[in-house]
């Protein structure tokens, strides 16, 4: 946010550095994948871009670090369509051991056994973390199970759980028929971040930013908080658009921001088919390959140039597989 803008509203903190809001189902959702990781399970936590995976999926690993029951480690591979079972194993290996120069066996038999003692070794429970994990393939998402396996094998008390993060795509595919396998041994959460909560996120985020100097109410009018509340729903979004409307009311020297002004904003605020669909995580690509068509019928749906009787069709397909349109 620029610097002019923020002092004609009396912000002392750009919007996006306010920090972190919890509401109650956060609390309780911490506390519930904490409960799952302690158990020693496949657990996969999915929401929409921007409301807050990340950020909750960092404060459970700090407080697990904090706390010294479980050993945390995480992937920090940023292509997560290209990374196999090997690149998650040589995460736990670097993590387990302590050792960032050491060589990870070639040899699979001999990296598994050597694995499992490290395991074992350290007498805790172990928690692999894995951001963006609604871009892995399907191969590395069942191997995922065996790595767990690999852990409780021989007896000695050794316990795995891998957490994932991502995408309403994430959860989708593991629901899938042929995910079965791993589905149905995976702890599923939804994130709903601030949804209920959106006006009263607002209020504190203006509070927070203003150092509690400014009322909400000679930034933005009444009117516009509660636009912007019933329109937005995530952080993400609500930071980005105020930011939008406080640029557009400083321009024409406006305070509080009307809801004229936070109306026109909103304009360009895009909730079709195809802005649905990717703030799910569902690129064009991914359409393709789970509905067995070509790249060039999806971006005709998202265009409104299709058939009227194969949109009908894949409309309803999208339906079947929980697909938010």
């Amino acid at each position: 946010m620029r610097v002019d803008v923020m002092k004609h509203y009396g912000l002392t903190v750009p919007l996006n550095q306010a920090g972190y809001y919890e509401t109650s189902h956060n609390q309780q959702l911490m506390s519930d994948i904490r409960g799952a990781i302690l158990d020693g399970r496949l657990v996969a936590l999915s929401g929409v871009i921007g409301i807050g995976k990340t950020v909750m999926l960092e404060r459970i690993r700090q407080a697990l670090e904090e706390e010294k029951h479980v050993i945390v480690s995480q992937s920090f591979a940023i292509d997560k369509r290209a990374i196999k079972l090997s690149t998650l194993v040589t995460a736990l290996f670097y993590d387990l051991s302590g050792d960032k120069q050491m060589r990870v066996p070639t040899d699979i038999e001999t990296r598994d056994r050597q694995l499992h003692e490290l395991i074992k070794k350290r007498k805790r429970p172990v928690a692999l973390f894995i951001d963006e994990a609604h871009d892995l393939n399907t191969y590395t998402l069942t191997s995922l199970k065996r790595l767990i396996e690999l852990a409780r094998s021989g007896g000695g008390g050794g316990r795995l759980s891998v957490v994932l993060a991502g995408h309403p795509k994430l959860r989708n595919d593991l629901r899938r028929p042929t995910m079965e396998e791993i589905g149905h041994r995976t702890t599923l959460f939804s994130l709903d971040g601030i949804t209920g909560s959106q006006r009263e996120y607002i209020y504190w985020l203006l509070e927070t930013c203003t150092e509690g100097q400014v009322e909400a109410e000679s930034i933005l009018s009444e009117d516009a908080i509660y636009l912007l509340s019933s329109k937005l729903r995530t952080p993400l979004q609500i930071e980005d658009y105020l930011t939008q409307a406080l640029t557009a009311g400083y321009q024409t020297g406006e305070r509080p921001v009307s809801v004229e002004i936070v109306n026109t904003v909103l304009t360009r605020h895009s909730d079709d088919i195809e802005a649905t669909l990717t703030r799910n995580g569902y690129r064009i690509k991914d359409l393709a390959e789970q509905f067995d068509v070509k790249p060039a019928e999806i971006r005709a749906l998202f265009t409104q140039t299709l058939d009227p009787v194969r949109t009908s069709e894949l409309r309803e397909k999208m339906l079947k597989a929980g697909l938010p349109i």
